[in-house]
């Protein structure tokens, strides 16, 4: 438990960005399932944004992002 006011402070920032970066997250997820399902050509970039949105937040890793894009953009080509 926090006993200092700066670490109290430091505790409700953490909770708010745990909201921001959980909502990041499940938008990223959600429309990358939505992508795989349909394998649809004009989903994908939707699906870039919401990865990149990720990466740039500090959500997923870059390289991660790299990893998912390219499975996403193998997948669609193929079908």
């Amino acid at each position: 438990m926090a006993n200092t006011s700066s670490a109290k402070k430091a505790n409700r920032a953490e909770a708010r960005r745990r909201v921001f970066n959980l909502r990041r997250l499940k938008t990223m997820r959600d429309t990358v399932k939505d992508l795989q399902k349909s394998a649809d050509s004009k989903d994908l970039p939707k699906a870039y944004q919401a990865i990149d949105k990720a990466v740039k937040r500090g959500v997923i890793k870059k390289n991660t992002a790299a990893r998912m894009k390219s499975r996403l953009a193998k997948k669609v080509s193929a079908k």
